[in-house]
C-alpha cells in the first residue's frame, strides 16, 4: 500500500493494484480530529495532490481516531485567535472543505463515532456518506455563536430539504445513526466498526468504471443542480461531449463486444 503524509495530520493511501482507490486519513487522534490551522491546511495540501492525479478514480474520506470521524474546527485553537487572527485564518479553514468539495472523481465519506460541525461538512462535501451505528452527526454551531461555515448551510438544504435542514441547523442537535439514515443524513449504514471497509468496498465498485466517464457524470450532476431542466440538458450533453470520443469510451464498446473487462486507458 503506497502512504504518503501532508504535515502532520493527514495521510493518503492509495489501494488496490492500479492504486486507483485513495483514502484521506484525518489523523490528529489526540484530538478527535478537531481541525486546526495546520490540519486544514494538510487537507487542502492534500486535496490538491489528489485532485492532480488522473490515476486517483475515487476518494475516500477517514479517520484514525476509533471515536470521532472529526468533531468540527479546534475551539481551542479558535479561543487563542484574536479577531484579526481569525480573519486571517478563514482562507486556510475554507480551503479545506473546498478542497474535498471540488474533488474531481466520485468521493465516499467513512463515518464512525462524532461527525459533528466541520466533520460533518467534511462528510457533506463527499458524494456519498457511509456510516456505522456508532455515528452521530450535526451542525450545532449556533450553539457556540456561530454559523456552519465549511458549505453546511448550502450542503447540507441540497441533501435533505430546505425545512429538514433548518430545524437542524437552528436546534444544533445532534442525530444518531438510525435517525441520520432515516432523514438521508447518511447513505448506507454499515454494522458497527464497518464503515471504513463498506466506504472502501464501494469506492473500489465505482473506481472499476471508466475514470473519464466517472469524472464527467460528477461534473454534470454538479454543475446541473439547481438549474431548471433545460439549462441542466445542456450540461448534461456538455459533458456527453467531453467523453463521446474519449479512449474510454472506445475501450468501454469494445470490452462490451468482445464480452471481456474494459482496461481503461483514462482519457
Amino acid at each position: 500500500m503506497d502512504e504518503q503524509r501532508y504535515g502532520e495530520f493527514v495521510v493518503v493511501r492509495r489501494h488496490g493494484d492500479g492504486g486507483y482507490v485513495a483514502e484521506l486519513v484525518l489523523d490528529r487522534p489526540k484530538a478527535m480530529n478537531a481541525v486546526s490551522s495546520a490540519m486544514a491546511a494538510s487537507i487542502g495540501e492534500a486535496c490538491a495532490a489528489l485532485a492532480a492525479d488522473p490515476g486517483v478514480r475515487t476518494t475516500v474520506v477517514t479517520s484514525s481516531n476509533d471515536r470521532a470521524f472529526c468533531v468540527g474546527a479546534d475551539l481551542k485553537e479558535r479561543n487563542s485567535f484574536s479577531d484579526a487572527e481569525l480573519v486571517r485564518q478563514r482562507p486556510t479553514a475554507r480551503a479545506a472543505y473546498t478542497g474535498v468539495l471540488e474533488l474531481p472523481m466520485p468521493t465516499v465519506a467513512a463515518v464512525h463515532g462524532y461527525a459533528l460541525g466541520g466533520g460533518y461538512e467534511l462528510a457533506l462535501a463527499c458524494d456519498l456518506i457511509v456510516a456505522d451505528g456508532t455515528a452521530v452527526v450535526g451542525l450545532p454551531e449556533v450553539s457556540v455563536g456561530v454559523i456552519p461555515g465549511g458549505g453546511g448551510t448550502q450542503l447540507l438544504p441540497r441533501r435533505v430539504g430546505a425545512a429538514r435542514a433548518a430545524e437542524l441547523v437552528f436546534t444544533a442537535r445532534r442525530v444518531e445513526a438510525d435517525e441520520a439514515k432515516e432523514l438521508g443524513l447518511v447513505d448506507v449504514l454499515a454494522g458497527e466498526g464497518d464503515a471504513r471497509g463498506e466506504a472502501l468496498a464501494l469506492a473500489a465498485r465505482i473506481a472499476a468504471n471508466s475514470p473519464v466517464g466517472l469524472r464527467a457524470a460528477k461534473r454534470a450532476m454538479r454543475l446541473g443542480q439547481g438549474l431548471d431542466l433545460r439549462a441542466g440538458l445542456e450540461v448534461e450533453d456538455a459533458a456527453w461531449r467531453s467523453v463521446a470520443f474519449s479512449g474510454d469510451r472506445a475501450e468501454g464498446v469494445a470490452a462490451f463486444n468482445e464480452k471481456r473487462k474494459p482496461e481503461w486507458p483514462g482519457e
